[in-house]
């Protein structure tokens, strides 16, 4: 692409001048790169959030793409920092599951862990800002047309690091998952795609409750639940202007059984 497409994601919120940071890394290496900000209001450390938010956007993308993602709780530590080639672009980041929902999407060509040091931008990184010192300049590098196999060594691809959030399970009365992710509003994603549940009749058990199906958040009365197909192509909870999360009193991990009538 003559004018490359990279975009961010952190944790960094606004307040700090961490991510003005990396982007002047960025213009510095590639300045005709076009850097879009996905989200920088992860929760702090929150990398089942950031997996998900990631996951939601990387097809709205043009081929070639590079997803620069720092959500890294271990930072500094041993987690490797990586960059991963998909058909249609590249991940670069902690290899610490933050990728895994896009790999579940989109299976990886190849991977590398970051040593070469020439491709950082200095040989003594901070221990606490990757994200500057290594994560944005190999992103920059990418932009410019840099190789994948210039950055470090192959990973076999079948290490990265996985979540294990995108699972669900037939039963016999319908599928049991898991909550994957919690929005602004409240709503509560889970694991199951609209596929599953497609011109079938069905409702969502948690606990004593039992939700019924809606199209709308206004297919049942302000104050209560319901379950409907979000935008983002998953099964949700909601509660007609209110807060499932709040609501019900469940978040990321929890179980729910979406049963089909």
């Amino acid at each position: 692409m003559s004018q490359p497409i990279l975009t961010l994601l952190t944790d960094f919120g606004e307040r700090d001048p961490y991510v003005g940071s990396m982007k002047g890394v960025i213009a510095g290496i590639a300045p005709q790169a076009q850097v879009i900000d996905l989200t920088h209001l992860i929760p702090a450390q929150d990398i089942a959030a950031a997996r998900f938010c990631l996951m939601s956007v990387f097809r709205d993308f043009p081929p070639g793409s590079i997803h620069l993602a720092v959500v890294d709780p271990g930072v500094g530590s041993s987690r490797r920092g990586v960059a991963i080639q998909l058909e249609s672009g590249y991940l670069v980041g902690p290899d610490n599951g933050l990728f895994s929902g896009v790999l579940d999407l989109s299976p990886p060509l190849a991977a590398v862990q970051l040593t070469r040091i020439d491709r950082w931008r200095t040989p003594h990184p901070s221990a606490t800002f990757q994200g500057r010192d290594i994560f944005a300049p190999v992103a920059a590098h990418l932009a410019n047309g840099v190789t994948l196999d210039q950055f470090g060594e192959a990973i076999a691809l079948e290490d990265l690091v996985d979540l294990g959030l995108s699972s669900y399970q037939l039963t016999k009365t319908g599928i049991q998952a898991s909550i994957q992710y919690v929005d602004h509003f409240g709503n509560l994603i889970t694991t199951i795609p609209a596929a599953q549940v497609q011109d079938r009749a069905w409702q969502i058990r948690v606990g004593q409750h039992v939700i019924p199906a809606g199209q709308t958040f206004s297919s049942v009365k302000v104050g209560e639940p319901l379950g409907l197909i979000g935008s983002l192509g998953w099964v949700e909870i909601a509660v007609n202007q209110g807060s499932a999360k709040h609501s019900l009193d469940l978040g990321v991990w929890d179980l729910i059984e979406l049963e089909l009538l």
